[in-house]
């Protein structure tokens, strides 16, 4: 729960910021209002002189979405209520993300999902934690930004699938996530404070478990936060009769220390953690993770002047990920094929927003520092994988420097408007690479490696990026909003520095799930996106009233990344596999599609309570303009019934989601054919006083079903020799409960 002001402050969009009107000011941060008072203005809400001067508590209430709280109108926020709800039958936050129209994701882990908004997929995205990028640190992209969060303890997470400021992030042509913890919680003037919450879940399919921990301790001047989290599962089983899919266990633990304090004119904050996965297996990978180990330091400071707005973020984190395979592809017993890469991030943020006579002038700089290395150790007795170790990237760097200069204002009439552009200057280079050996069967990647070693491997590029968005209020339950964007992102490490033209080393390339090898290019060029998008709200009957949006866009993308055959894999007899080695290039694209989503309000009595539908739906249309063929991982159309009936302390919610046949595939990948289904889901919750109950089933009637998105199953291919797509999840009975104290 969140008090009012946490609800503006969290919830306050760029459009929602009030500039014109805004006067200058100081204010003085004392007593329990000081974080509320200092949050509200640097979110840009006004403070009025009662609210500044009354020191009486303010009542709790709840978030239950952006567009309730005043955001852009292609904003979307899942609150800790509904995070509350999903995170019982889920512990993969990414995974949480799809019941926001526009988002889907491909299936990795139990806890790695690699999200999609709208067509475009997790690396062409801005994804933040608490305000902070974090570098990927795997050929297989295991462990994402999204991995090192976990549903229990996430405060809320903002999802924009329109077009943004670029404010909000540059290196990316996607949208926009925002993964936020819950904010420092002080005590009145003279008091100290402790409270807390913690919670435990079980899942019936796969024997999940796991549970998380919150405690503060402050006073009214300093705050100190420990958040912790565990979780583990078995392998789950598919829908129906499809058994268990193998390769999908996972455990992992999480923690952190947040100590935060109140200044004369702002607010710091300083958080550590560490993360820890002992192993995850990847059912669409040849590979397994079987540790990874991080560790962060985020420093924040956050201040109020008289010209306005500071905001400046610093971080540092240092990952070690290692692969091999689990069980189900074979163990480690006799080496396996152990791959270990080791990355050092830092960065900085730093944003000014000066208030102006008429509007607000935002200025930022933001630098990304970058260093991974990447080896596969020798296997003793293996003549393919020795005598030495084959050194896939050598330390390789990617530095982005990014600046930009962004105009806000708000007119009378109702019109508001957001203009902004940025640069990003990206800087890459690696040392020298080497293969396992220098035998014939290694000779492929011998004479790849001479080659990539007597390249240029030094590359730079300046990205020039640009934004317009324009909302007007027809009227008090009526918003229009247009947005025209070109965003430029560079390659990553991989995509650039991949090297490996053997049948093994390039098969170890890939975030995709589908089985084929992949090829860097030192010849890539960065992505230039133009997308147009729009949306229309309009609403009714105050707060718990009737709503409706409709968002539909179009992206064409120049120097699009995707990739172009090289050659079929075969096997012993020399018949192809089925599956292929790509080489990633540079191509053109084009999607465009529509979101739309509404709510309904049912009945409302003391006796009966409150009930409430929602509805959303999603189209899209990804096609490849150089092949003619259609985009990789793209979701077919799918929608979503919700009927939510609160009475008293229990709340009962009935979810159908369906989505249809898959039958756009890209051939270049032998991407899979999926057919349509439906899901139902249930849950009840119950409240009483500080502890909250939770009994639901996710697919309730085992329906048998592949994931559209989540590739092929590899390791039930391993075990059995069997190709097929990654099975859904089946039936799961999953229970909850929550405390706080």
């Amino acid at each position: 729960m969140l008090d009012s002001a946490h609800c503006a402050a969290t919830t306050m969009p760029a459009f929602a910021r009030s500039t014109s009107k805004q006067p200058t000011f100081k204010v003085r941060l004392a007593g329990s209002f000081a974080f509320p008072a200092l949050v509200a203005v640097l979110a840009g809400a006004p403070i009025s002189r009662a609210f500044a001067q009354d020191g009486t508590p303010l009542p709790e209430v709840d978030v239950s979405s952006a567009s309730e709280a005043g955001s852009t109108v292609s904003g979307e926020r899942l609150s800790p209520s509904r995070l509350r709800d999903l995170q019982v039958g889920s512990s993969d936050t990414a995974a949480i993300l799809q019941s926001v129209p526009g988002v889907s994701g491909y299936g990795a882990g139990g806890f790695s999902t690699l999200p999609v908004i709208r067509g475009l997929e997790a690396q062409r995205l801005t994804v933040l934690v608490d305000g902070v990028a974090i570098a990927s640190a795997c050929p297989n992209d295991m462990n994402p930004p999204l991995s090192y969060t976990d549903p229990q303890t996430v405060s809320a997470i903002d999802v924009i699938t329109g077009v943004s400021p670029v404010s909000y992030g540059g290196d990316s042509i996607g949208g926009i996530i925002r993964v936020e913890s819950a904010p420092p919680r002080f005590a009145k003037q003279g008091e100290t404070l402790l409270t807390g919450e913690t919670s435990a879940f079980y899942r019936s399919n796969g024997d999940g478990f796991g549970g998380a921990l919150s405690v503060t301790a402050a006073s009214d001047k300093v705050s100190l936060t420990y958040n912790g989290s565990y979780t583990q599962a078995d392998n789950f089983k598919g829908g129906g009769s499809l058994g268990v899919v193998r390769s999908s266990e996972y455990a992992k633990t999480d923690h952190s220390l947040n100590l935060a304090a109140q200044v004369s004119n702002g607010l710091i904050e300083l958080k550590g953690g560490y993360h820890f996965a002992p192993y995850e297996g990847f059912p669409n990978q040849y590979m397994d993770m079987t540790s990874n180990k991080s560790w962060f330091l985020n420093g924040h400071y956050a201040g109020v002047f008289d010209w306005g707005n500071l905001d400046v973020r610093a971080s540092w984190r240092d990952t070690d990920h290692v692969m091999n395979f689990l069980a189900d592809k074979g163990g480690t017993a006799t080496g396996g094929m152990p791959m270990n890469t080791e990355v050092h991030s830092a960065s900085y943020t730093v944003q000014a927003d000066i208030l102006l006579g008429g509007g607000t002038l935002r200025l930022g700089s933001e630098f990304q520092h970058q260093w991974l290395n990447d080896y596969w150790p020798p296997v003793v007795g293996n003549m393919m994988m020795g005598p030495n170790a084959f050194i896939n990237v050598n330390g390789a760097k990617r530095d982005r420097l990014g600046t930009f200069l962004e105009w806000e204002t708000r007119w009378d009439s109702g019109f508001s408007l957001i203009a902004g552009i940025r640069n990003d200057q990206v800087w890459m280079n690696t040392g020298k690479v080497a293969p396992y050996g220098t035998g014939m069967m290694q000779m492929a990647d011998v004479m790849a490696a001479a080659a990539f070693n007597k390249a240029d491997r030094k590359r730079h590029d300046s990205n020039w990026s640009g934004s317009l968005l324009v909302r007007y209020a027809l009227s008090d339950g009526a918003d229009i909003e247009i947005g025209y964007a070109r965003k430029v992102r560079s390659p990553n490490i991989y995509e650039r520095y991949s090297w490996g033209r053997g049948s093994m080393a390039s098969r170890m390339i890939g975030w995709f799930g589908d089985g084929n090898g992949y090829v860097g290019n030192l010849d890539l060029r960065p992505e230039k996106a133009d997308t147009l998008s729009a949306a229309l709200a309009i609403s009714g009957g105050g707060k718990d009233g009737w709503s409706f949006k409709i968002a539909p866009y179009y992206t064409h993308v120049d120097e699009y990344i995707d990739a172009f055959k090289l050659a079929d894999f075969t096997d012993m007899m020399g018949s192809p596999t089925g599956f292929v080695q790509l080489q990633f290039a540079n191509q053109k694209a084009e999607i465009y599609g529509i979101d739309i989503s509404g709510a309904v309000p049912l009945w409302s009595s003391s006796s009966a309570g409150t009930a409430r539908l929602t509805a959303r739906a999603s189209w899209l249309h990804g096609q490849n303009l150089t092949d003619h063929a259609p985009l990789y991982h793209q979701m077919p159309f799918n929608a979503a019934l919700s009927l939510e009936h609160r009475i008293g302390g229990l709340e009962t919610r009935i979810d159908l989601d369906i989505v249809t046949e898959k039958d756009r595939a890209d051939p270049t990948r032998n991407e899979p054919r999926t057919g349509s289904y439906a899901l139902l889901n249930v849950q009840l919750a119950y409240r009483i006083d500080k502890v909250r109950l939770t009994l639901g089933a996710d697919n309730l009637f085992d329906k048998a079903y592949y994931a559209p998105l989540s590739g092929m199953s590899l390791g039930d291919l391993k075990a059995t020799g069997v190709r097929r797509p990654v099975p859904g999840r089946g039936r799961s009975v999953n229970a909850g409960i929550t405390i706080a104290f």
